[in-house]
């Protein structure tokens, strides 16, 4: 039983130790070939078609698609004309195999170029060479690749002009080269740009426009500059812009976001983190009637004044940001304008603001499609706002309470109200103890109750402080979709995906257990 010679004969030495390929080849070293898989024993992928083994490829983990890589010629040509994303370690040493690389993954349309910040990373040769490789590029990452210049961005839009997305952190390139993409890159949709030190400002500096990217573009989103402002022509002149990021770029943006607010009118997506802006550049925000989703983080000039303007002609508000800075200067005035105009408002998020039971009720009586909420930080929020929030939130599914004055006494309210809530979190509430916790566990068996009493008080109200995984909020800025993100999906997908590349990766290892030993000889791509 289980003595058939033709599977169970070991394989013959000679077919086990492989030989090195040549210097030459883009193959990994140790790698097995087809006529070896023959002798070897039965081959149960032959019968599969190039392009089921592409897409079982496509569930696996890096990793395991490397392993997998090794097993026959076959499956190295197949795993490398089925990659399409490629993340590569930009030091100045990847120049000298940019040729023999790209030969291999000759598919890529998503290319993630990283540099660590001390060390020399490539430059415009191989940026260009990079360019004449893979026309078909449409999404593009730099991360601290300081040696490519003006002219590399120049040579690289004109080979890549159908790229869709672009985003560079810490580059040294400036202006020219930045409207040398705007100009030949015309389907760009969304551009990402941090801490881009080769654009100056003063009275010399160059204006970045849209260029032929100005129908195209969606997205801006601009992060640490202190010249920022010389994209004003850009975000002006981009009339299908709907996602409007601007985090912590100096100086005055009042005037500038007078002139968006009237020229850019399709906007859905504004985050003003860190700015100089007052009421005046909110009420002029106002005028973006199809606004959905607003973020005012640390911006302590703004008032209820502002946010009341916003309120009372951006009905459409779905989401709502706040970190007020601990600065009081928004209270119960500009959220009661909100839950009086915006009854579309599914998710609050409030940080160092201060709301009371009154403002609390009249956003559960008014907003009554409001599922996610976010207290953090605040010192009004206490018991009597928690009995009031499970009271009148119907609708509520999910809640998060931080540092505020919060016993149990709140959290037994919870046990019988807002009958949709599936998840609540307390974190650093120090009245709220762990048998609380229990007990509200016990009393209600489908409720995930979620708590951390023992970390370190907060120091400062921050939007960074608060966890987007607190309370199922997604996170809506470049890291985790988006711009920086390639690959959006559902969490039910994720989940069936992961399953799937389980299932798959056991399986192919099992054909693979043959190509084992040449593992240890793989090159890195």
């Amino acid at each position: 039983m289980g003595q058939s010679s033709s599977r169970s004969r070991p394989r013959s030495s000679k077919h086990a130790v492989i030989s090195p390929l040549p210097s030459d080849s883009a193959e990994p070293v140790g790698i097995m070939s087809d006529t070896d898989d023959v002798i070897s024993g039965s081959d149960y992928t032959s019968n599969l078609p190039d392009e089921c083994l592409a897409c079982i490829f496509q569930l696996l983990s890096s990793g395991d698609r490397k392993c997998s890589s090794i097993v026959c010629r076959r499956w190295l040509r197949i795993e490398g004309q089925s990659r399409h994303r490629l993340s590569l370690n930009a030091k100045s040493e990847l120049t000298s195999v940019i040729p023999k690389l790209f030969s291999r993954f000759d598919s890529v349309t998503k290319l993630a170029l990283k540099c660590d910040r001390r060390s020399v990373s490539i430059g415009d040769d191989a940026l260009i060479l990079i360019s004449m490789k893979c026309r078909n590029l449409t999404r593009l990452k730099l991360r601290a690749c300081r040696a490519i210049t003006d002219d590399g961005m120049a040579a690289f839009a004109r080979n890549c002009n159908s790229l869709r997305k672009f985003s560079c952190g810490f580059c040294s390139f400036g202006a020219k080269g930045m409207n040398a993409l705007l100009d030949n890159c015309e389907f760009l949709e969304e551009l990402s740009v941090k801490r881009l030190s080769g654009v100056t400002d003063g009275v010399g500096a160059e204006p970045i426009g849209p260029g032929k990217a100005a129908g195209a573009l969606k997205v801006i989103c601009l992060k640490d500059l202190h010249n920022g402002q010389c994209f004003g022509p850009l975000i002006i002149g981009s009339n299908n812009l709907r996602s409007l990021k601007l985090f912590r770029c100096s100086a005055d943006w009042d005037s500038l976001l007078v002139v968006i607010a009237y020229r850019v009118t399709g906007l859905v997506e504004l985050h003003l983190e860190k700015l100089q802006v007052s009421d005046l550049g909110l009420s002029v925000i106002s005028n973006c009637v199809n606004l959905e989703i607003l973020h005012l983080v640390k911006i302590p000039e703004c008032t209820n004044a502002g946010l009341m303007a916003v309120a009372e002609n951006c009905k459409l508000i779905r989401k709502l940001h706040i970190d007020g800075w601990k600065t009081n200067r928004i209270s119960d005035d500009g959220l009661i304008a909100v839950a009086t105009h915006c009854p579309n408002l599914q998710e609050l998020v409030l940080i160092g603001v201060n709301p009371t039971r009154l403002s609390l009720e009249k956003l559960a009586t008014h907003c009554q499609n409001l599922e996610r909420l976010a207290l953090c930080g605040s010192d009004t929020v206490g018991d009597a706002e928690i009995s009031c929030i499970a009271a009148k939130c119907i609708a509520l599914k999910k809640l998060c309470i931080k540092s505020c004055p919060v016993s149990d006494h709140g959290m037994e309210a919870l046990a019988g109200g807002c009958p949709n809530l599936v998840k609540v979190k307390f974190k650093k509430c120090k009245g709220v103890t762990s048998e609380g916790a229990d007990w509200l566990r016990a009393s209600r068996g489908s409720l995930a109750v979620n708590l951390d009493a023992m970390a370190p008080e907060i120091q400062d109200g921050s939007a960074r402080e608060l966890e987007a995984s607190d309370i199922g909020i997604p996170q809506t800025d470049d890291q985790t979709r988006g711009i920086n993100s390639w690959r959006p999906m559902s969490f039910k997908v994720r989940l069936g995906l992961l399953k799937g590349r389980g299932l798959v990766a056991s399986t192919l290892r099992r054909w693979s257990s043959f190509g084992g030993s040449s593992r240890n000889n793989l090159e890195r791509s």
